[in-house]
């Protein structure tokens, strides 16, 4: 039994998975969130329609690095549906990365949605908040 299946029996109903769109980007999300930096995440609601569980609050996910490494264990506190435009400077902060600010934020999620194959000012997002339950 590897780490990852070691972890889904100690947290059943865990998906495992690594943040961003490189092995860099998820190295560095990893550690954000190990360090506690980063506490909250953001993705399209198109891609959520895609997810095989779909996140719910409670549940519990394995995140990876980008070497698809367990580093730590987090559990969803909060979800919600906001358009990218109407994404708040709080909300920036807690995803804890570049700055911090609200600029960053828009500059840096523009270009991952532009990568993903669609970006617009007006685009839902499902926006999440989490917190560590184990650092591996």
């Amino acid at each position: 039994m590897d780490a990852i299946d070691k972890l889904k029996a100690k947290y059943p109903g865990a998906n495992s998975w690594k943040m961003g769109d490189s092995p860099e980007l998820a190295h560095e999300l990893a550690t954000l969130i190990v360090k506690g930096i980063k506490t909250a995440s953001c993705g399209s609601f198109a891609s959520y329609h895609q997810e095989e569980p779909a996140p719910r609050i409670g549940s519990y996910n394995i995140i990876l690095d980008g070497q698809d490494v367990p580093v730590c264990v987090i559990r969803l506190v909060s979800m919600r549906l906001v358009r990218f435009c109407d994404v708040t400077e709080a909300f920036a902060r807690k995803e804890g990365e570049g700055d911090l600010s609200l600029g960053y934020w828009r500059k840096e999620h523009q270009q991952f949605f532009t990568r993903e194959g669609y970006f617009s000012d007006e685009m839902e997002l499902i926006t999440e908040e989490f917190e560590v339950v184990e650092i591996l």
